[in-house]
């Protein structure tokens, strides 16, 4: 009996071991998958760039640059090669951002965005960084039909409030 005994402990050792050195190994596999993503040439911007609100949306764009580059919700936009990436601020860095991180409003933009129509105004770099969160709480440009800085007095606009209506 002594020997079934021990026969057992030691095929129940070998197995123990065996289902260790298998657990370790399992444990010690690394997959890394990773997807070079080269990032976009650096833009050469002498001065911040004017921006115009892209009718029925929130979003900016330079139409005065060649590339086309967003200003959405505080961040900076970019397309480059079919993949967009984000920025603090208009001159970079670029960050490469999927497909799922990139707003939606972006992907919708109409085709013919850069067409700027008129009556509409280059909002000066400052005043967008500074009114940009207003402007999309109040529905600024909801209330003033998309079109920037209109009327006379400019001073009502630069505050991001329409004190004529």
């Amino acid at each position: 009996m002594r020997g079934k005994t021990f026969g057992s402990i030691l095929i129940g050792l070998i197995l123990l071991m065996s289902l260790g050195y298998s657990n370790r190994a399992i444990a010690e596999v690394n997959i890394h998958v990773g997807v070079n993503v080269p990032p976009p040439p650096p833009l050469v911007i002498p001065a911040p760039p004017p921006m115009v609100v892209v009718p029925g949306t929130y979003v900016y764009f330079a139409p005065e640059l060649e590339m086309d580059i967003f200003f959405y919700h505080g961040y900076w936009y970019r397309a480059y090669q079919g993949r967009w990436y984000r920025s603090g601020g208009y001159k970079g860095p670029w960050v490469y951002l999927v497909h799922e991180k990139v707003p939606v409003t972006l992907l919708r933009l109409p085709p013919d965005f850069r067409r700027v129509p008129s009556g509409h105004t280059r909002i000066p770099h400052g005043q967008l960084k500074k009114n940009w969160r207003t402007w999309e709480k109040e529905k600024y440009w909801n209330k003033h039909g998309g079109k920037e800085w209109h009327g006379n007095d400019k001073r009502e606009h630069r505050k991001g409030k329409d004190k004529a209506k």
